[in-house]
């Protein structure tokens, strides 16, 4: 049951829900949901969706501050209030609803099926992935009466969840992709898993089991619920891996089973898309952002590429660009239907053949449209760089990472993630917003400079300069950056720059030396540490912080435990002394994962955001956010005795064929990767160097493979990973990932 405050008017129509205020425009006949987020409460942004207009919120408790003319339904748990309102909604449909679930492949199997059905019938389905319990009521508040088939894609990652979701779905037609080990550690084994991915089945018409599935596994369905692959209609597949075969096989008997004729299936199989549901962001000319969302031309998903525009634009303007085959009126129609809520300050429609007008500075791009329309063409054209060696920071993954440390803490406990040195090598202004938007309570910087460059990119984090140096601290003050006070000296000339400014309670962190034996107070000094900041009202506490300095060592944990132990008797004495709380963080990334017991009131994640764990056990948990890849410029065949690269370092001991790929130690690939000690991975197969890494550039052998011009070389990603290619260099992934040079290019992509 809910309870009401405030008025409801009987004549307001509410047409969109929100639960996530950088996403609303305009709150007019809007209803903001105050949903329990990952990292922050949605009920902390009840009063920034009542700036933006809402007057009708969803929530489970009163805000403190009164808001004229607003009503809240208050209700128990707002997720399941959001889940109720799309089961009702669900309910008012009477056409088939397809529910897709497996540990892997839900998505493409649910983009291929949408291809195949949209040759006969008008089809909504879930956007990107969404498939959690929000995703799954997200999707179904966009059933419409102009539809004939629905395609819900279903995940779960805890038990009892499947129940919840099939209430609220209610398919008639169920599709299990595959069984696989996703987030089987929240399960007791793989049966368990089993059991609850089956509750989905429980009130449908058709069940249709992946190739792979065995369905033993699966007491009470029968053999031909299993697909068997239609060979004569896979021939026209364009691909030809494992993975595409199972989700082209399952697409194909759904849609037989909807009565797609054979004819139209054969028609629509070469078109297949391979998949690229990720967002990818990245620089552009003029001081622009450009979202390349050039996958297809799918208007039900493309307002959740502008509400993904508005999230990331703040005030800059925004251009909406969208390629077509042909003029067709309808399209066009719905075109403006769905971008007019948005205010786009421009929208172009580019049709074959003709070329957009760059006519922007400083706006954040939106390209949309299919290949066919050689949008990828435009989207490439308005890159900043054209260096083809390139990184790509996967911010998904980023976002999956952190969570898993979230998951590890004290619900209470504060999350500080380390960006200095460019985030690590992913790039410093892009990867700070990601993290402010997710909700993290502070970011961490090396240097001021670091800091002041958040600062005018609007980052609004509490920002901690852990190498503050006396020359910075007018930037210090200036920006609201707050510095590391590691000695006397230090502490004395920032309190010269407070006082010449008048400036009170200026906050500050105080670190201590626990037996890293680099900056910070000894435990010798608190008492006139903490004597010298009580009679200084110009300054205040805000954390009290030391450096673990080997927190991977899990064979012999004794120093760690010995600075533990000091470092809250350490905390304990200064806490006695002064009368206000403070912030208390010594865990590190490793530390989280070996000493989470020892947890304070804050943790610092660094390198394991990015998936860099030297826990085997915890690496599984975390996914690679980085990938390095570049292209080959050039073939060339060497006869045997010949000699490759400077210095004749190489002599080819028979006729080889070599790639020249423009990667170098000038991009971070270091020349003692040269002759074999190194090299890349190219169609999934090794190429050693052979002959020196130059500068800009490393020769590698194909001989073993056929490769040609143009094709995609993996310096770090699926078969080489950052800690691999670091111990072919003899370093660390520190010092990998940050020594990736900028001149490399960085585009940014998103899952979700």
């Amino acid at each position: 049951m809910a309870s009401v405050s405030g008025t409801i008017h009987e004549n307001e129509i509410i047409n969109s829900i929100a639960y996530d205020t950088r996403k609303i425009i305009s709150g007019d006949q809007v209803a903001y949901y105050a949903l329990p987020g990952e990292f922050k409460d949605g009920h902390d942004f009840i009063e920034s969706a009542y700036s933006k207009g809402v007057r009708l919120f969803v929530v489970t408790k009163l805000p403190k501050t009164k808001l004229d003319n607003a009503c809240f339904l208050i209700v128990y748990n707002t997720l399941i209030a959001l889940q109720s309102l799309a089961k009702h909604h669900r309910d008012e449909f009477s056409f088939p609803i397809v529910a897709i679930t497996g540990s892997v492949g839900k998505t493409t199997t649910k983009e291929w099926l949408y291809h195949l059905l949209a040759t006969q019938f008008r089809i909504i389905r879930s956007p990107k992935s969404y498939n959690s319990q929000l995703g799954v009521a997200l999707s179904l508040l966009e059933l419409n009466s102009d539809c004939d088939v629905a395609i819900i894609e279903v995940g779960i990652s805890h038990p009892g969840e499947m129940e919840l979701l099939e209430r609220i779905v209610s398919p008639e037609i169920v599709i299990l992709t595959s069984i696989g080990s996703a987030h089987i550690d929240n399960f007791d084994g793989i049966n368990h898993l089993c059991s609850e991915k089956v509750k989905l089945f429980l009130n449908a018409k058709k069940i249709f089991l992946g190739p792979g599935i065995v369905t033993n596994d699966f007491s009470f369905l029968k053999e031909e619920d299993r697909i068997i692959p239609a060979a004569n209609l896979l021939d026209k597949l364009p691909f030809n891996d494992v993975a595409s075969k199972t989700a082209a096989s399952i697409a194909i008997a759904v849609a037989q089973f909807l009565k797609v004729s054979d004819d139209n299936i054969l028609l629509a199989i070469p078109s297949i898309p391979r998949l690229a549901m990720r967002l990818e962001t990245y620089e552009g000319i003029d001081n622009t952002t450009v979202i390349n969302d050039t996958y297809n031309l799918d208007l039900d998903a493309l307002k959740h590429s502008l509400e993904f525009q508005v999230s990331i634009a703040k005030n800059r303007p925004r251009v909406l660009i969208i390629g077509l085959i042909e003029k067709n009126t309808r399209v066009l129609e719905k075109i403006y239907a769905i971008a007019q809520p948005f205010r786009l300050d421009q929208i172009q429609l580019v049709y074959l053949n003709e070329e957009p007008s760059f006519n922007f500075e400083n706006a954040v791009v939106l390209i949309k449209g299919t290949r066919k329309a050689n949008m990828q063409k435009w989207a490439m054209k308005l890159k900043l760089k054209k260096h083809k060696t390139q990184i790509e920071i996967n911010l998904s993954a980023l976002r999956h990472n952190l969570l898993q440390y979230k998951e590890a803490v004290h619900k209470n406990t504060k999350l500080l993630v380390m960006v200095k040195a460019q985030a690590y090598g992913s790039g410093l202004i892009k990867t700070a917003q990601f993290i402010e938007k997710m909700g993290i309570d502070y970011l961490g910087v090396a240097y001021t400079d670091e800091g002041v460059e958040l600062r005018k990119a609007g980052v609004l984090l509490p920002i901690l300069v852990m190498n503050a140096e006396e020359g910075a601290f007018d930037d210090c003050i200036t920006y609201n950056l707050e510095p590391s006070i590691y000695s006397f000296e230090q502490l004395e000339a920032l309190l010269h720059h407070l006082i010449a400014q008048t400036i009170e309670g200026f906050p500050i962190h105080l670190k201590f030396d626990t037996g890293m034996n680099r900056l910070g107070f000894s435990s010798k000094e608190t008492r006139k540490l903490i004597d010298v900041i009580r009679s200084q009202p110009e300054i205040a506490i805000k954390s009290v912080y030391s450096h673990l300095a080997e927190s991977d060592n899990r064979k012999d944990p004794s120093f760690t435990l010995h600075q533990l132990e000091t470092f809250t008797q350490l905390c304990n004495q200064i806490q006695k002394m002064v009368p206000s709380q403070f912030l208390r963080h010594i865990l590190n990334s490793e530390g989280i994962v070996n000493f989470s017991s020892d947890q304070t009131t804050m943790v610092r994640i660094g390198i394991g955001a990015f998936g860099i764990s030297s826990s085997e056990i915890w690496r599984k948990n975390l996914r690679p956010v980085i990938t390095w890849k570049s292209t080959i410029s050039q073939l060339k065949i060497v006869e045997k005795g010949e000699s490759i690269g400077y210095n004749r370092s190489f002599l080819a001991p028979q006729k080889i064929t070599i790639a020249i790929i423009p990667l170098g130690y000038g991009d971070g690939f270091r020349r003692i990767l040269s002759n074999g000690k190194g090299g890349v991975f190219i169609q999934g197969v090794f190429c050693p160097t052979v002959g020196n890494v130059c500068m800009d550039m490393i020769m590698v052998d194909v001989s073993h493979i056929f490769v040609q011009a143009g094709d995609e070389v993996e310096i770090i990603g699926q078969n080489q990973s950052v800690e691999a290619l670091s111990t072919s260099m003899e370093t660390i992934p520190y010092e990998l990932m940050t020594g990736i040079s900028q001149r490399v290019y960085r585009s940014y992509i998103n899952e979700e």
